[in-house]
Protein backbone atom coordinates (compact mmCIF):
# COMPACT_ATOMS: atom_id res chain seq x y z
CA UNK A 1 0.00 0.00 0.00
CA UNK A 2 3.46 2.18 0.29
CA UNK A 3 3.34 2.58 -3.43
CA UNK A 4 -0.31 3.75 -3.38
CA UNK A 5 0.05 6.29 -0.89
CA UNK A 6 3.06 7.77 -2.86
CA UNK A 7 0.77 8.02 -5.84
CA UNK A 8 -1.70 10.10 -3.85
CA UNK A 9 1.07 12.00 -2.23
CA UNK A 10 2.17 13.09 -5.85
CA UNK A 11 -0.89 13.98 -7.10
CA UNK A 12 -1.68 16.14 -4.24
CA UNK A 13 1.58 17.70 -4.47
CA UNK A 14 0.99 18.59 -8.43
CA UNK A 15 -2.66 19.95 -7.10
CA UNK A 16 -0.59 21.95 -5.01
CA UNK A 17 1.31 23.32 -7.78
CA UNK A 18 -1.89 24.56 -9.89
CA UNK A 19 -3.07 25.56 -7.08
CA UNK A 20 -0.37 27.95 -6.08
CA UNK A 21 -0.52 29.15 -9.46
CA UNK A 22 -4.36 30.35 -9.49
CA UNK A 23 -2.93 32.72 -6.77
CA UNK A 24 -0.06 34.02 -7.86
CA UNK A 25 1.06 36.86 -10.08
CA UNK A 26 0.94 36.55 -13.67
CA UNK A 27 -2.29 34.75 -14.34
CA UNK A 28 -5.27 35.00 -17.15
CA UNK A 29 -8.65 36.34 -16.59
CA UNK A 30 -9.68 33.66 -15.31
CA UNK A 31 -7.06 33.37 -12.62
CA UNK A 32 -5.29 30.37 -13.96
CA UNK A 33 -1.65 30.41 -14.58
CA UNK A 34 -0.93 31.87 -17.91
CA UNK A 35 1.92 29.80 -18.48
CA UNK A 36 -0.34 26.75 -18.41
CA UNK A 37 0.60 24.53 -21.33
CA UNK A 38 -1.18 25.50 -24.66
CA UNK A 39 -3.46 23.37 -27.07
CA UNK A 40 -1.58 20.87 -29.37
CA UNK A 41 -4.67 20.95 -31.70
CA UNK A 42 -3.96 22.46 -35.16
CA UNK A 43 -5.18 25.59 -36.70
CA UNK A 44 -9.12 25.28 -37.32
CA UNK A 45 -8.59 26.03 -40.67
CA UNK A 46 -6.60 23.31 -41.53
CA UNK A 47 -9.25 20.92 -40.14
CA UNK A 48 -12.50 19.53 -42.03
CA UNK A 49 -15.81 21.06 -40.65
CA UNK A 50 -16.78 18.81 -38.03
CA UNK A 51 -20.02 18.68 -35.70
CA UNK A 52 -19.41 17.20 -31.97
CA UNK A 53 -22.25 16.01 -29.72
CA UNK A 54 -21.50 16.20 -25.97
CA UNK A 55 -24.16 14.75 -23.63
CA UNK A 56 -23.98 15.19 -19.70
CA UNK A 57 -26.86 14.76 -17.42
CA UNK A 58 -28.67 18.57 -16.12
CA UNK A 59 -31.82 19.97 -17.22
CA UNK A 60 -32.40 22.04 -20.80
CA UNK A 61 -31.29 25.80 -19.65
CA UNK A 62 -33.58 28.01 -21.29
CA UNK A 63 -30.95 29.82 -23.27
CA UNK A 64 -28.99 26.73 -24.08
CA UNK A 65 -29.20 27.05 -27.72
CA UNK A 66 -27.97 31.10 -27.31
CA UNK A 67 -24.51 29.33 -25.33
CA UNK A 68 -24.40 26.49 -28.03
CA UNK A 69 -24.16 29.46 -30.63
CA UNK A 70 -21.50 31.17 -28.56
CA UNK A 71 -19.85 28.02 -28.17
CA UNK A 72 -19.77 27.36 -32.36
CA UNK A 73 -18.15 30.69 -33.11
CA UNK A 74 -15.19 30.22 -30.86
CA UNK A 75 -15.08 26.15 -31.65
CA UNK A 76 -15.30 27.11 -35.39
CA UNK A 77 -11.99 29.61 -35.00
CA UNK A 78 -10.13 27.35 -32.30
CA UNK A 79 -10.81 23.53 -34.19
CA UNK A 80 -13.08 24.21 -36.80
CA UNK A 81 -15.95 22.46 -34.82
CA UNK A 82 -19.80 23.35 -33.57
CA UNK A 83 -21.21 21.98 -30.92
CA UNK A 84 -24.36 20.31 -29.94
CA UNK A 85 -24.98 20.21 -26.04
CA UNK A 86 -27.50 17.15 -25.21
CA UNK A 87 -28.63 17.44 -21.37
CA UNK A 88 -30.10 14.42 -20.11
CA UNK A 89 -32.51 14.88 -16.95
CA UNK A 90 -30.84 13.16 -13.93
CA UNK A 91 -33.51 11.22 -13.35
CA UNK A 92 -33.82 9.78 -16.91
CA UNK A 93 -29.44 9.72 -17.20
CA UNK A 94 -29.74 5.67 -17.20
CA UNK A 95 -32.75 4.44 -19.21
CA UNK A 96 -31.75 6.90 -22.19
CA UNK A 97 -28.19 7.00 -21.86
CA UNK A 98 -28.47 2.81 -22.08
CA UNK A 99 -30.60 3.44 -24.62
CA UNK A 100 -28.13 5.38 -26.88
CA UNK A 101 -25.40 2.85 -26.80
CA UNK A 102 -27.82 -0.34 -27.62
CA UNK A 103 -29.01 1.66 -30.27
CA UNK A 104 -25.53 2.98 -31.29
CA UNK A 105 -26.60 6.53 -31.38
CA UNK A 106 -23.89 8.91 -32.81
CA UNK A 107 -22.60 11.43 -30.53
CA UNK A 108 -18.87 11.64 -29.30
CA UNK A 109 -18.53 12.92 -25.52
CA UNK A 110 -20.34 11.76 -22.33
CA UNK A 111 -19.79 12.72 -18.96
CA UNK A 112 -18.96 10.06 -17.32
CA UNK A 113 -19.01 8.64 -13.42
CA UNK A 114 -17.96 5.51 -11.15
CA UNK A 115 -21.75 6.61 -10.17
CA UNK A 116 -22.76 6.28 -13.81
CA UNK A 117 -21.60 2.72 -14.70
CA UNK A 118 -18.35 3.99 -15.65
CA UNK A 119 -16.47 0.96 -15.24
CA UNK A 120 -19.32 -1.26 -16.69
CA UNK A 121 -19.68 0.62 -20.16
CA UNK A 122 -15.36 0.71 -20.14
CA UNK A 123 -15.78 -3.28 -19.82
CA UNK A 124 -19.02 -3.55 -22.61
CA UNK A 125 -16.88 -0.99 -24.50
CA UNK A 126 -18.93 1.40 -24.76
CA UNK A 127 -15.79 4.69 -24.52
CA UNK A 128 -12.52 3.93 -26.25
CA UNK A 129 -9.10 4.13 -24.96
CA UNK A 130 -7.26 7.35 -25.00
CA UNK A 131 -4.07 6.94 -24.06
CA UNK A 132 -2.15 7.92 -27.55
CA UNK A 133 -5.36 9.93 -28.14
CA UNK A 134 -4.07 12.42 -24.93
CA UNK A 135 -0.70 11.84 -26.26
CA UNK A 136 -1.44 13.43 -29.51
CA UNK A 137 -4.27 15.88 -28.83
CA UNK A 138 -4.62 16.06 -25.43
CA UNK A 139 -1.22 17.03 -23.89
CA UNK A 140 -2.75 20.49 -22.31
CA UNK A 141 -4.77 18.39 -20.33
CA UNK A 142 -2.31 15.95 -19.55
CA UNK A 143 -0.13 18.64 -18.35
CA UNK A 144 -2.97 20.27 -16.30
CA UNK A 145 -3.46 17.20 -14.48
CA UNK A 146 -0.17 15.47 -14.25
CA UNK A 147 0.40 11.95 -14.34
CA UNK A 148 -0.73 10.46 -11.19
CA UNK A 149 -4.26 12.13 -11.70
CA UNK A 150 -4.51 10.24 -14.80
CA UNK A 151 -3.32 7.23 -13.36
CA UNK A 152 -5.65 7.21 -10.87
CA UNK A 153 -8.55 7.31 -12.99
CA UNK A 154 -7.07 4.22 -15.21
CA UNK A 155 -8.64 0.88 -15.72
CA UNK A 156 -5.96 -1.53 -15.79
CA UNK A 157 -3.28 1.10 -16.55
CA UNK A 158 -5.24 2.47 -19.93
CA UNK A 159 -6.73 6.06 -19.59
CA UNK A 160 -11.19 5.63 -20.93
CA UNK A 161 -11.84 8.72 -19.85
CA UNK A 162 -10.29 12.33 -18.70
CA UNK A 163 -11.13 13.28 -15.03
CA UNK A 164 -11.75 16.55 -13.98
CA UNK A 165 -9.69 18.55 -12.00
CA UNK A 166 -11.79 19.38 -9.07
CA UNK A 167 -11.28 17.73 -5.29
CA UNK A 168 -9.87 14.52 -5.14
CA UNK A 169 -12.07 13.40 -1.58
CA UNK A 170 -15.52 13.09 -0.81
CA UNK A 171 -17.42 13.90 1.57
CA UNK A 172 -21.33 14.32 2.77
CA UNK A 173 -23.12 16.44 4.94
CA UNK A 174 -26.69 18.62 4.94
CA UNK A 175 -27.23 22.02 3.54
CA UNK A 176 -29.52 24.42 5.73
CA UNK A 177 -31.16 27.41 4.86
CA UNK A 178 -29.67 30.50 6.66
CA UNK A 179 -32.23 32.74 6.81
CA UNK A 180 -33.83 29.88 9.50
CA UNK A 181 -30.39 29.14 11.16
CA UNK A 182 -30.08 32.63 12.12
CA UNK A 183 -33.74 33.04 12.95
CA UNK A 184 -33.81 30.47 15.79
CA UNK A 185 -30.03 30.61 16.67
CA UNK A 186 -28.83 27.32 15.80
CA UNK A 187 -25.57 26.37 16.28
CA UNK A 188 -24.10 24.03 13.61
CA UNK A 189 -21.30 23.71 15.62
CA UNK A 190 -22.44 22.13 18.33
CA UNK A 191 -24.21 19.29 16.18
CA UNK A 192 -21.53 16.49 17.12
CA UNK A 193 -24.51 13.37 16.97
CA UNK A 194 -27.22 13.02 13.93
CA UNK A 195 -29.61 12.98 16.82
CA UNK A 196 -28.81 16.55 17.82
CA UNK A 197 -30.39 17.55 14.64
CA UNK A 198 -33.57 16.44 16.18
CA UNK A 199 -34.55 19.29 18.38
CA UNK A 200 -33.89 21.64 15.46
CA UNK A 201 -35.64 19.83 12.77
CA UNK A 202 -38.51 19.66 15.58
CA UNK A 203 -38.34 23.86 16.01
CA UNK A 204 -38.71 24.07 12.04
CA UNK A 205 -41.97 21.62 12.04
CA UNK A 206 -43.28 23.64 15.09
CA UNK A 207 -42.89 27.16 14.16
CA UNK A 208 -42.35 27.15 10.32
CA UNK A 209 -45.17 25.95 8.78
CA UNK A 210 -45.37 24.81 5.51
CA UNK A 211 -41.62 24.01 5.67
CA UNK A 212 -40.27 20.51 5.59
CA UNK A 213 -37.38 20.04 8.31
CA UNK A 214 -35.23 17.33 5.86
CA UNK A 215 -35.91 17.47 1.95
CA UNK A 216 -34.92 14.35 0.58
CA UNK A 217 -35.07 12.61 -2.71
CA UNK A 218 -34.31 8.88 -3.95
CA UNK A 219 -30.41 10.00 -4.71
CA UNK A 220 -30.15 12.93 -2.47
CA UNK A 221 -30.69 11.30 0.81
CA UNK A 222 -28.77 11.82 4.32
CA UNK A 223 -28.92 7.78 4.79
CA UNK A 224 -26.99 6.69 1.27
CA UNK A 225 -24.84 9.82 1.31
CA UNK A 226 -23.49 9.37 4.45
CA UNK A 227 -23.17 5.67 4.49
CA UNK A 228 -22.02 5.94 0.88
CA UNK A 229 -18.94 8.11 1.43
CA UNK A 230 -17.78 6.56 4.72
CA UNK A 231 -17.52 3.50 2.78
CA UNK A 232 -15.24 2.44 0.11
CA UNK A 233 -18.35 1.52 -2.51
CA UNK A 234 -15.31 -0.49 -4.59
CA UNK A 235 -17.39 0.92 -7.94
CA UNK A 236 -20.86 0.01 -7.21
CA UNK A 237 -21.49 -0.70 -3.65
CA UNK A 238 -22.52 -3.94 -4.05
CA UNK A 239 -20.15 -5.21 -1.48
CA UNK A 240 -18.20 -2.27 -0.20
CA UNK A 241 -15.07 -1.71 2.44
CA UNK A 242 -15.47 -0.60 5.66
CA UNK A 243 -11.81 1.47 5.74
CA UNK A 244 -11.97 1.84 9.60
CA UNK A 245 -11.93 -1.57 9.85
CA UNK A 246 -8.24 -1.92 8.84
CA UNK A 247 -8.58 -5.23 7.06
CA UNK A 248 -9.60 -5.48 3.11
CA UNK A 249 -12.69 -7.67 4.06
CA UNK A 250 -15.57 -6.86 1.29
CA UNK A 251 -18.85 -6.72 3.31
CA UNK A 252 -22.02 -6.31 2.34
CA UNK A 253 -23.02 -2.48 3.33
CA UNK A 254 -26.64 -3.34 4.46
CA UNK A 255 -25.18 -5.07 7.73
CA UNK A 256 -22.58 -2.45 8.46
CA UNK A 257 -23.10 -0.69 11.71
CA UNK A 258 -22.38 2.77 9.74
CA UNK A 259 -25.36 1.96 7.32
CA UNK A 260 -28.69 0.46 10.43
CA UNK A 261 -27.40 2.77 12.69
CA UNK A 262 -28.19 5.84 10.15
CA UNK A 263 -31.45 4.44 8.68
CA UNK A 264 -32.98 3.44 11.93
CA UNK A 265 -32.56 7.46 13.15
CA UNK A 266 -33.72 7.78 9.23
CA UNK A 267 -37.20 5.73 10.23
CA UNK A 268 -37.79 7.89 13.39
CA UNK A 269 -37.30 11.39 11.72
CA UNK A 270 -39.51 10.20 8.99
CA UNK A 271 -42.21 9.28 11.91
CA UNK A 272 -41.82 12.37 13.34
CA UNK A 273 -43.16 14.25 10.35
CA UNK A 274 -39.70 15.55 9.62
CA UNK A 275 -39.23 14.12 6.30
CA UNK A 276 -41.28 14.64 3.06
CA UNK A 277 -43.77 11.47 2.49
CA UNK A 278 -43.01 11.60 -1.63
CA UNK A 279 -39.06 11.52 -0.60
CA UNK A 280 -38.39 7.92 -2.66
CA UNK A 281 -39.56 9.45 -5.49
CA UNK A 282 -38.89 12.93 -5.67
CA UNK A 283 -36.13 13.17 -8.52
CA UNK A 284 -33.16 15.48 -7.30
CA UNK A 285 -34.57 19.24 -9.77
CA UNK A 286 -37.59 18.51 -7.84
CA UNK A 287 -36.20 18.54 -4.33
CA UNK A 288 -33.77 21.71 -5.87
CA UNK A 289 -37.46 23.61 -6.35
CA UNK A 290 -38.86 22.90 -2.76
CA UNK A 291 -36.04 24.54 -2.15
CA UNK A 292 -35.89 27.45 -4.42
CA UNK A 293 -39.76 27.87 -3.43
CA UNK A 294 -38.78 27.86 0.45
CA UNK A 295 -40.58 24.78 1.35
CA UNK A 296 -37.10 22.95 2.85
CA UNK A 297 -35.00 23.69 5.06
CA UNK A 298 -32.24 21.11 5.25
CA UNK A 299 -31.31 18.86 2.48
CA UNK A 300 -28.26 16.47 2.44
CA UNK A 301 -25.45 16.85 -0.50
CA UNK A 302 -21.51 15.26 -1.36
CA UNK A 303 -19.97 18.43 0.58
CA UNK A 304 -16.39 19.84 -0.19
CA UNK A 305 -15.11 23.71 1.03
CA UNK A 306 -17.52 26.01 -0.43
CA UNK A 307 -20.30 23.35 -1.18
CA UNK A 308 -22.73 26.35 0.45
CA UNK A 309 -21.67 28.90 -1.83
CA UNK A 310 -21.68 27.32 -5.17
CA UNK A 311 -25.60 25.64 -4.36
CA UNK A 312 -26.73 29.35 -3.08
CA UNK A 313 -25.78 30.58 -6.22
CA UNK A 314 -27.10 27.65 -8.41
CA UNK A 315 -30.84 28.03 -6.39
CA UNK A 316 -30.78 31.55 -5.46
CA UNK A 317 -31.52 30.62 -1.66
CA UNK A 318 -28.50 31.45 0.90
CA UNK A 319 -27.24 28.18 2.38
CA UNK A 320 -24.79 27.39 4.86
CA UNK A 321 -23.38 23.79 5.64
CA UNK A 322 -22.33 21.33 7.93
CA UNK A 323 -19.94 18.44 7.22
CA UNK A 324 -20.78 15.25 9.03
CA UNK A 325 -17.95 12.61 8.00
CA UNK A 326 -14.32 13.40 6.89
CA UNK A 327 -13.21 13.46 3.48
CA UNK A 328 -12.26 10.05 1.93
CA UNK A 329 -10.64 9.50 -1.22
CA UNK A 330 -11.07 6.39 -3.25
CA UNK A 331 -11.05 4.78 -6.66
CA UNK A 332 -14.58 6.39 -7.10
CA UNK A 333 -13.83 9.86 -6.04
CA UNK A 334 -10.86 9.52 -8.24
CA UNK A 335 -13.40 8.85 -11.16
CA UNK A 336 -16.34 10.81 -10.03
CA UNK A 337 -16.33 13.26 -12.84
CA UNK A 338 -14.80 12.10 -16.16
CA UNK A 339 -15.19 12.77 -20.34
CA UNK A 340 -15.30 10.01 -22.06
CA UNK A 341 -15.43 9.53 -25.90
CA UNK A 342 -18.17 7.23 -27.03
CA UNK A 343 -16.97 4.45 -29.52
CA UNK A 344 -19.47 5.90 -31.84
CA UNK A 345 -17.93 9.31 -32.62
CA UNK A 346 -17.00 9.54 -36.47
CA UNK A 347 -14.29 11.82 -34.99
CA UNK A 348 -12.41 10.90 -31.47
CA UNK A 349 -9.12 13.36 -32.53
CA UNK A 350 -11.52 16.04 -32.75
CA UNK A 351 -13.87 14.67 -29.53
CA UNK A 352 -10.26 15.23 -27.66
CA UNK A 353 -8.93 18.34 -29.40
CA UNK A 354 -12.56 19.73 -27.34
CA UNK A 355 -12.01 17.84 -24.15
CA UNK A 356 -8.11 19.40 -24.45
CA UNK A 357 -9.65 22.89 -24.23
CA UNK A 358 -11.86 22.58 -21.55
CA UNK A 359 -8.38 21.92 -19.63
CA UNK A 360 -6.28 25.41 -21.27
CA UNK A 361 -8.63 27.35 -22.52
CA UNK A 362 -10.36 30.00 -19.75
CA UNK A 363 -12.58 31.52 -22.27
CA UNK A 364 -14.48 28.35 -23.84
CA UNK A 365 -14.76 26.56 -19.56
CA UNK A 366 -16.49 29.80 -18.41
CA UNK A 367 -18.77 30.10 -21.29
CA UNK A 368 -20.01 26.62 -20.80
CA UNK A 369 -19.86 26.84 -17.03
CA UNK A 370 -21.40 30.45 -16.53
CA UNK A 371 -23.22 31.51 -20.30
CA UNK A 372 -22.64 34.80 -21.99
CA UNK A 373 -21.19 37.56 -19.73
CA UNK A 374 -23.31 40.65 -19.77
CA UNK A 375 -26.18 38.78 -20.50
CA UNK A 376 -25.64 35.35 -17.47
CA UNK A 377 -23.53 37.08 -14.99
CA UNK A 378 -21.46 40.29 -14.97
CA UNK A 379 -17.94 40.66 -13.74
CA UNK A 380 -15.78 43.09 -11.93
CA UNK A 381 -11.95 43.71 -12.59
CA UNK A 382 -11.16 41.15 -9.95
CA UNK A 383 -13.05 38.74 -12.09
CA UNK A 384 -16.19 38.26 -9.41
CA UNK A 385 -19.37 37.16 -11.02
CA UNK A 386 -22.65 38.39 -9.90
CA UNK A 387 -25.98 37.63 -11.95
CA UNK A 388 -27.12 41.28 -13.99
CA UNK A 389 -29.06 43.72 -12.34
CA UNK A 390 -32.61 42.51 -12.31
CA UNK A 391 -30.99 38.67 -12.86
CA UNK A 392 -31.75 36.19 -9.99
CA UNK A 393 -30.54 32.31 -10.14
CA UNK A 394 -34.18 31.74 -10.69
CA UNK A 395 -34.96 33.88 -13.46
CA UNK A 396 -31.65 33.65 -15.38
CA UNK A 397 -31.57 31.63 -18.72
CA UNK A 398 -28.47 29.67 -17.92
CA UNK A 399 -27.00 28.65 -14.22
CA UNK A 400 -27.13 24.83 -14.82
CA UNK A 401 -24.57 24.64 -11.78
CA UNK A 402 -22.11 22.22 -13.73
CA UNK A 403 -19.10 23.54 -13.03
CA UNK A 404 -17.50 20.78 -11.55
CA UNK A 405 -18.47 18.52 -13.95
CA UNK A 406 -16.01 19.53 -16.92
CA UNK A 407 -12.29 20.17 -17.66
CA UNK A 408 -10.16 22.53 -15.45
CA UNK A 409 -12.29 24.13 -12.25
CA UNK A 410 -9.62 25.72 -11.39
CA UNK A 411 -9.87 28.19 -14.29
CA UNK A 412 -13.30 28.64 -13.26
CA UNK A 413 -14.68 32.08 -12.05
CA UNK A 414 -15.76 32.45 -8.68
CA UNK A 415 -18.81 33.78 -7.69
CA UNK A 416 -19.27 36.96 -5.15
CA UNK A 417 -20.34 34.71 -2.68
CA UNK A 418 -17.68 32.32 -2.79
CA UNK A 419 -15.04 32.05 -0.42
CA UNK A 420 -11.71 34.58 -2.32
CA UNK A 421 -9.58 31.54 -0.91
CA UNK A 422 -11.39 28.40 -2.41
CA UNK A 423 -9.16 26.75 -4.11
CA UNK A 424 -6.55 27.14 -0.87
CA UNK A 425 -8.75 25.23 0.89
CA UNK A 426 -9.34 22.67 -1.92
CA UNK A 427 -6.15 21.40 -1.15
CA UNK A 428 -5.95 22.04 2.32
CA UNK A 429 -9.25 19.57 1.91
CA UNK A 430 -7.64 17.13 -0.34
CA UNK A 431 -5.33 16.83 2.29
CA UNK A 432 -6.69 15.88 5.22
CA UNK A 433 -8.69 13.54 4.11
CA UNK A 434 -8.11 9.50 4.88
CA UNK A 435 -7.14 7.14 2.09
CA UNK A 436 -8.67 4.15 1.60
CA UNK A 437 -6.55 1.06 1.58
CA UNK A 438 -8.35 0.05 -1.83
CA UNK A 439 -7.31 3.65 -3.70
CA UNK A 440 -6.21 1.96 -7.60
CA UNK A 441 -8.68 -0.97 -7.04
CA UNK A 442 -10.91 -0.89 -10.32
CA UNK A 443 -14.20 -3.28 -10.07
CA UNK A 444 -14.83 -5.86 -13.56
CA UNK A 445 -18.41 -7.00 -12.63
CA UNK A 446 -18.27 -8.93 -16.40
CA UNK A 447 -18.32 -12.25 -14.49
CA UNK A 448 -21.20 -11.62 -12.79
CA UNK A 449 -22.80 -9.10 -14.95
CA UNK A 450 -26.37 -11.46 -14.39
CA UNK A 451 -26.11 -11.18 -10.64
CA UNK A 452 -25.21 -7.27 -10.99
CA UNK A 453 -28.71 -6.62 -12.89
CA UNK A 454 -30.93 -8.43 -10.33
CA UNK A 455 -29.41 -7.06 -7.67
CA UNK A 456 -29.94 -3.83 -9.27
CA UNK A 457 -33.73 -4.21 -9.44
CA UNK A 458 -33.80 -5.25 -5.91
CA UNK A 459 -32.02 -2.15 -4.98
CA UNK A 460 -34.81 -0.29 -7.07
CA UNK A 461 -37.31 -1.78 -5.17
CA UNK A 462 -36.10 -1.23 -1.57
CA UNK A 463 -33.29 1.38 -1.47
CA UNK A 464 -34.62 4.79 -1.82
CA UNK A 465 -37.89 3.60 0.41
CA UNK A 466 -35.89 2.28 3.00
CA UNK A 467 -32.75 4.91 3.06
CA UNK A 468 -35.81 8.28 3.27
CA UNK A 469 -37.60 6.35 6.47
CA UNK A 470 -40.45 5.69 4.35
CA UNK A 471 -40.85 2.57 5.50
CA UNK A 472 -39.72 0.28 8.44
CA UNK A 473 -36.60 -1.05 8.40
CA UNK A 474 -37.02 -3.59 11.24
CA UNK A 475 -39.13 -5.49 9.36
CA UNK A 476 -38.30 -4.72 5.63
CA UNK A 477 -34.28 -4.53 5.67
CA UNK A 478 -34.20 -8.44 6.33
CA UNK A 479 -36.46 -8.90 3.11
CA UNK A 480 -34.07 -6.76 1.49
CA UNK A 481 -31.34 -8.77 2.51
CA UNK A 482 -32.60 -11.68 1.66
CA UNK A 483 -33.61 -10.39 -1.93
CA UNK A 484 -30.49 -9.16 -2.83
CA UNK A 485 -29.27 -12.88 -1.65
CA UNK A 486 -31.15 -14.03 -4.03
CA UNK A 487 -30.50 -12.42 -6.71
CA UNK A 488 -26.78 -13.10 -5.67
CA UNK A 489 -25.27 -10.39 -3.94
CA UNK A 490 -23.33 -13.62 -2.49
CA UNK A 491 -21.57 -14.32 -5.70
CA UNK A 492 -20.86 -10.75 -6.49
CA UNK A 493 -18.82 -10.00 -2.91
CA UNK A 494 -17.07 -13.29 -3.46
CA UNK A 495 -16.14 -12.38 -7.15
CA UNK A 496 -15.45 -8.44 -5.63
CA UNK A 497 -13.22 -10.23 -2.75
CA UNK A 498 -10.86 -11.75 -5.29
CA UNK A 499 -10.46 -9.46 -7.31
CA UNK A 500 -9.44 -6.88 -4.93
CA UNK A 501 -7.22 -10.05 -2.98
CA UNK A 502 -5.62 -10.33 -6.22
CA UNK A 503 -5.09 -6.01 -6.61
CA UNK A 504 -3.62 -6.16 -2.81
CA UNK A 505 -0.42 -9.08 -4.64
CA UNK A 506 0.28 -6.55 -7.04
CA UNK A 507 0.56 -3.32 -4.43
CA UNK A 508 3.47 -5.84 -2.41
CA UNK A 509 5.47 -5.97 -5.97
Amino acid sequence: MKKQIGVLFSAVMVLTVILSGCSGKGTDSAGSSASASPSVSPKGSKLDPYKLVMVYPNTTAKDLKLVQDELNKYLTEKINATIELKPIDWGAWNDKANLMFTSNEKFDIMFAASYLSYNANVTKGQFIQVDDLLNKYGQGAKDTLGPDWIKGSQINGHSYGVPTLKEFAGGAGLLFRKDLVAKYNIDLNAIKTFNDLTPIFQTIKDKEPGVTPLVQSGTLNFTGLITGYSLDALGDGYGVLDSDSGNMKVVNSLETKKYTDIVYQMRSWNQAGFINQDAPTLKDDQLYNLMKAGKGFAFAVPTKPGKDAEMSTQLGVELVQKDFIKPQTTTSEATGAMLAISRTSANPERAMMLINLLYTDPYLINLLDFGIEGKHYVKNSNNILNFPDGITAQTSGYNPGMAWMFGNQMNTYLWSNEDPNKWEKFKKFNLSSSKSPALGFAWDPTNVKNEVAASGNVRTEYNAAINTGTIDPVKSLPIYIQKLKEAGLDKIIAEKQKQLDAWVLTQKK
